[in-house]
Parts: C-alpha cells; sequence; structure tokens
C-alpha cells in the first residue's frame, strides 16, 4: 500500500461506523484490554470516553477512514521519561504493512510532541508474532520476555517487551 495514503489523526465522532468495524472484531479485540463493542452506540461512547479524552491516542486512517489506532500512554512522575504504546488495526489490513508505518508514524510524532521521554515501549503476547514483527520492522528493540505479566480478557500471559529509545532517532 502506497505511505502517503496512511495517517494519523485525532478520532471524531463521525468516526464511530469504521470503528464498530474494528473495534467489534474479536480477531482484533482479543489481544487488547477493551472489550469487543457490539453497537454502533458502543462505538461513539468508546470515542468519547476513551479516544478523545485520552492524552495521545490517534487514529490509523487510510484514505481518511480510521481502520485502527496508536495509543501512547506518557508515564508520570519520576516515570515521566517514558511512555507504554499500544495499537491495532481491522482485520482486513493486517500483514500489509500499514500497522509498521502508523508506528513508525507515532514514534516520530511521540518524541515531538512529549521531548521529556526518553524511551517508548511496547509488549506483545507471546503468541502475537505478528505485533512482534510490527515492532522490529518499526525499529523497536527485543529486551526480553516478562512472564505472567499482564491479565487480557481474564488470562494472565506472558509478553515481550520491546523499547525505543530517543537516541535512536539520532543515530
Amino acid at each position: 500500500m502506497d505511505p502517503r495514503r496512511i495517517t494519523l489523526r485525532p478520532f471524531n465522532l463521525s468516526d464511530a461506523s469504521d470503528v464498530l468495524i474494528w473495534a467489534g472484531d474479536d480477531r482484533v479485540t482479543r489481544h487488547g484490554r477493551w472489550p469487543t463493542l457490539k453497537s454502533l452506540e458502543e462505538a461513539t461512547t468508546f470515542i468519547q470516553q476513551v479516544c478523545m479524552p485520552h492524552p495521545w491516542r490517534r487514529s490509523i486512517c487510510v484514505d481518511g477512514r480510521s481502520i485502527g489506532f496508536v495509543s501512547v500512554f506518557p508515564a508520570e512522575g519520576d516515570d515521566r521519561f517514558k511512555a507504554d504504546m499500544g495499537y491495532a488495526i481491522a482485520f482486513e489490513y493486517w500483514g500489509r504493512g500499514i500497522a509498521t508505518a502508523a508506528v513508525k508514524m507515532a514514534v516520530k510524532m511521540v518524541f515531538e510532541d512529549f521531548p521529556a521521554i526518553l524511551r517508548l515501549q511496547a509488549m506483545a503476547g507471546i503468541e502475537n508474532t505478528a505485533s512482534q514483527r510490527v515492532l522490529e520492522k518499526a525499529g523497536f528493540t527485543k529486551e526480553g520476555l516478562l512472564r505472567q505479566f499482564v491479565c487480557i480478557k481474564g488470562k494472565v500471559l506472558d509478553v515481550v517487551i520491546y523499547s525505543f529509545l530517543s537516541t535512536h532517532r539520532f543515530g
């Protein structure tokens, strides 16, 4: 896919029908902490209550239509030098390089928007090899395995942790 067709932007209420397509798909939501959305009303509420007030959540768009998201959660206090990243895209766009392109765009934007952040980190479930490949292709460094580290949908899972340090930008 032509990377010029891929953009990141804040969510709008008008994205609700597009959000329902990907956030209403169990194949997409199984790796995330949010429940699978079931209706246009739930998608609208999700945008209003989760996406819009978030400190840094962008809609991944192809030709202006929302096909997923990338979020960054900046830490606070003594940990304000780091942030966690998460992302997901619609099933029909898997394997096309879109998530990798979006993560690369997000990394650049986050380091510009939050100059105090030195470390951007992301985790992928041990079985989510596609997400691990996205992070590696986007320039993240695999740091290791965190055993029984996260609970998703009632299951305690092992995850692989990756980092992207601000110094990567300069050499």
